[in-house]
């Protein structure tokens, strides 16, 4: 079945919010089965709506909306969808009770344009919203099956799992299913990936491979499309042992797996603990390792030394390293991961100092970044640069430091276990 989805609203194509909504609807078809084959984003105008619209029922089979069922006058998707399916509205007495008794619950009562959203389609069906007021609607039409949501992404997506998602899984029982598993890796570049799968990418069919990189690492998706999950998992099984033959050394988790969660996994299987200086990544690095459940068996504490005089005071930077070589620099990078295992009593600590941007600081050029890691024998530092946006490239460092931390966690893992 072919989908097109048509998120609406003036907001989306001034760039004022994120179109998260069609993600999360791309992800949740396509994993079961359904072909989504074309995003559309339309202003809050009846013309350009209609027309929309028009040009979705020449193309797809099931044509879903998101946002435009609220009360204001600029909520127009459902009036706009009714007029091209020659169709007409009434008052749903029960989708207004909801509403009445949603109000209610905040102890507050709705207005008279709410009246407005307990207006159905004639011949639609009422997909219930428990968490807001705007209803989503089934509406079939000739060959054309609509489905309108609402935008805001809690609602929709509380209507998505308990309403729509079941609904089409039962209307569609044999339209089979497509299933997706994403391998994470981590040192080695995009290029270098390609070339060692370039055989598997070449004659792949079903299951398919694409790669992405990533704020510093590789994914690679796979995607079967099979009778079932049996099935589906089967082939996903025999594609994922083939490219673990090029590149399993560099795979460190898959699907929903993160880095921070590997170091996480690695420093409670050594038994040992980690704390972390940050200078311009302002504790991200921290914050995506407390992102993991259960963090605080590993990780001792953070210090955000900003300032020269943070990294004097809080992390015993001699002001010589600072006068001489600059806060942007491999001495003061090293003297900062000792400075923070020393403070926070942890096995590792590891720092960060750099240039984030967009200008240049100290004479130091944009995207310069030293990492150290300091254990009880040895500081390792390493020198980066990153040449993408001052957000990104603060997530690229974290994730840069996080990804050295494991390396360095492995090595010594090994060295130990050699001398034994």
């Amino acid at each position: 079945m072919k989908v097109e989805i048509i998120t609406t609203g003036t907001e989306l194509l001034l760039g004022e919010i994120l179109n998260t909504n069609v993600q999360y609807l791309s992800r949740k078809l396509n994993n079961i089965g359904f072909d989504v084959l074309y995003h559309t984003t339309v202003g809050d105008n009846p013309e350009r709506m209609r027309a929309v619209l028009e040009q979705a029922m020449q193309r797809a089979d099931i044509i879903i909306t998101s946002g435009g069922l609220g009360p204001t006058r600029g909520d127009i998707t459902k009036e706009i969808v009714m007029e091209v399916c020659h169709t007409e509205g009434y008052l749903d007495l029960d989708t207004w009770g909801r509403i009445d008794a949603y109000f209610a619950k905040k102890g507050l009562c709705p207005s008279q344009n709410n009246e407005k959203q307990a207006y159905v389609p004639i011949g639609a069906e009422v997909l219930q919203n428990d968490v807001g007021t705007a209803p989503g609607l089934w509406l079939e039409y000739k060959d054309k099956i609509f489905i309108m949501l609402p935008g805001p992404p809690s609602e929709l997506t509380d209507v998505c799992e308990k309403q729509l998602l079941p609904r089409m899984l039962q209307r569609f029982s044999k339209h089979g299913i497509i299933m997706s598993r994403t391998l994470h890796l981590r040192g080695i570049g995009e290029s270098m990936v390609a070339a060692k799968l370039d055989e598997l990418i070449m004659a792949q069919t079903n299951p398919t491979i694409a790669l992405y990189a990533r704020y510093g690492e590789i994914l690679i998706r796979l995607t079967a499309k099979a009778a079932n999950d049996k099935e589906a998992v089967k082939l996903l099984d025999a594609m994922e042992a083939k490219v673990r033959k090029s590149v399993d050394n560099y795979i460190y988790g898959v699907d929903d797996a993160t880095l921070a969660a590997c170091l996480g996994q690695e420093l409670l299987k050594q038994g040992k603990t980690i704390a972390f200086a940050e200078s311009c990544s302002g504790g991200l690095a921290s914050s995506l390792v407390t992102d993991v459940p259960g963090s605080s068996e590993y990780l001792l504490g953070s210090i955000v030394s900003y300032t020269n005089m943070a990294k004097q005071k809080l992390l015993n930077v001699q002001a010589d390293t600072l006068a001489k070589y600059g806060a942007v620099s491999r001495e003061t990078a090293c003297e900062m991961a000792l400075g923070v295992r020393k403070q926070l009593g942890s096995d590792y600590g590891v720092s960060i100092t750099g240039n984030a941007g967009p200008g240049a600081s100290e004479g130091k050029p944009v995207g310069l970044v030293y990492i150290a890691v300091a254990t009880d024998n040895v500081v390792y530092c390493q020198e980066h640069r990153f040449m993408s946006t001052r957000t990104e490239n603060k997530l690229r460092i974290a994730q840069t430091a996080i990804s050295m931390a494991i390396d360095k966690l492995l090595e010594e893992k090994n060295n130990t276990e050699d001398k034994h």
